[in-house]
């Protein structure tokens, strides 16, 4: 099979973010072990990043993948700063705009790469619409990539079609998503500025993610039949989409989580040896989540109030330290909790057996992770689609409880909606300590043996992986 599929070649292109080039490169990881010539399409500033992931998640079992590089557009072009290709590089999220506006200019630059190459298939990220006709241009079927659950997905075309969010008076009425399975209802301040008139730039940029959608080839999804089943029959039989679910992608390099292990002996794994199974709670919120100063010392304050152990991933943060950190609080909870500024090996964190809980923004990756290392999670969405998968994490797999967040803020913390300390102590006790969190556990860890079920021989995301690059091979032919 792995020989026959060799004269496939493949385009992977992601958006220039952490969250959209990870599992980008964990999909160029899976194509390529079935044989595929894989290529995954960025900028130079982006690339050894790129490379780097390669090489840890590379096996002998895996046909090598390329890189290909495109120049991003000049500072005189795009009015970013210098040395700006990667959105977690950009000073403020105040110029995501800008940045996005910046992508578009890649199209000409990516149209000569497919000019010379060829490739038999793109698979271009939602955030660059344009992709849909650059491929088209040459013949080429293009694979849409959105990063999201078929949850959000379905959600987002469910809104688009009845409009709920009109049916209400006020911002936190609760209305139902119509046509959709589960009766969840939401409120217009979860579902943040992409349905609302005043937000015109937003509301057509999304048209156009959508009808680039509808004209490609088709979908791939990060996510598994098993585990919202429903969400996906709708999206392909009632929305009309060809999608294929191939994930968790993160699990499907069989022997990457070792090697990252024996690469990373992170002093934080070595801290969680010595605590028991399930007693410690992993907070992260992503690397785009910004919150206040006032929002952390309310976190802090929420964690030691809890009594629980606890490792805590703040990210660097350039302000005063001593402006979040309350007075004493590394002193008083040195026994119980790690901080830790900067990166964190996630995925090994949260399948260490000590992790008990997981506080997290919903990012579809890291709820993915969640779902894979069967761990219950504390849901505090932030932005993006994160509140959509907070009711599927809360409420449809019932492996979460929520910390109470009320208000999208595109990943900005809402000073208006800070979570009090109260609101995190009793969240972090209601997942280690009461009753209810043993069912959540069991029905968390049977989540995550079917995550991996899905990706092993015969299971569900490596038969529809299985399906598609057999389809590629024939339209190649």
């Amino acid at each position: 099979m792995a020989n026959k599929n060799a004269s496939l070649n493949i385009f992977f292109f992601p958006f220039l973010a952490h969250g959209h080039m990870i599992p980008c490169v964990d999909m160029a990881m899976v194509f390529a072990a079935k044989g595929v010539r894989a290529t995954i399409i960025t900028t130079p500033l982006n690339a050894p990043t790129i490379s780097k992931a390669i090489q840890k998640t590379q096996t002998h079992q895996t046909k090598e993948i390329n890189i290909q590089t495109i120049n991003f557009p000049s500072t005189t072009e795009t009015g970013l700063p210098e040395g700006c290709e990667h959105v977690n590089a950009l000073p403020s999220l105040a110029l995501l705009q800008a940045f996005r506006n910046a992508t578009r200019l890649l199209q000409e630059p990516f149209e000569q790469l497919l000019l010379h190459h060829h490739p038999n298939c793109v698979v271009a990220d939602m955030f660059f619409p344009w992709a849909t006709d650059s491929a088209a241009k040459f013949g080429i079927p293009r694979l849409v990539f959105h990063g999201m659950s078929f949850f959000s997905l379905g959600a987002y075309e469910v809104m688009r079609l009845y409009e709920p969010y009109k049916n209400t008076s006020l911002d936190s009425e609760l209305f139902v998503l119509p046509n959709f399975p589960g009766e969840i209802k939401m409120t217009r301040l979860q579902v943040g500025s992409f349905f609302r008139k005043d937000d015109v730039e937003a509301k057509r940029f999304w048209e156009e993610i959508r009808e680039s959608e509808v004209r490609s080839y088709g979908v791939v999804v990060n996510s598994f039949y098993e585990l919202e089943k429903d969400y996906a029959d709708q999206y392909v039989k009632e929305f009309g989409r060809r999608a294929w679910g191939i994930g968790p992608l993160s699990l499907c390099n069989k022997d990457k989580e070792q090697k990252r292990g024996k690469e990373d002996e992170h002093e934080c794994l070595k801290w969680l040896d010595g605590k028991a199974t399930g007693s410690v709670v992993y907070v992260c919120f992503g690397s785009m989540t910004k919150f206040s100063d006032s929002q952390f010392r309310e976190i802090a304050l929420g964690l030691e109030a809890s009594g629980k152990e606890f490792m805590w991933v703040v990210g660097k943060r350039e302000e005063n330290e001593e402006e979040w950190v309350p007075e004493g609080f590394e002193e008083r909870t040195k026994e119980k909790g790690v901080i830790i500024r900067g990166w964190a090996p996630q995925a090994l964190i949260l399948e260490h057996e000590a992790i008990g809980a997981f506080v997290t923004h919903c990012g579809w990756n890291s709820s993915l992770e969640g779902v894979v290392a069967g761990v219950p999670m504390i849901t505090w969405p932030v932005g993006a689609e994160q509140f959509y998968n907070e009711k599927l994490v809360v409420e449809v797999l019932k492996i979460g409880v929520p910390v109470g967040a009320r208000k999208w803020s595109n990943f900005v913390g809402d000073e208006d909606c800070c979570i009090k300390c109260d609101a995190v102590e009793k969240a972090v006790k209601r997942v280690l300590a009461e009753e209810e969190a043993e069912r959540m556990r069991n029905r968390a860890k049977l989540l995550a043996q079917m995550a991996k079920r899905a990706v092993e021989e015969g299971g569900s995301s490596y038969s529809n992986l299985d399906t598609l690059v057999q389809e590629l091979l024939s339209l190649s032919h």
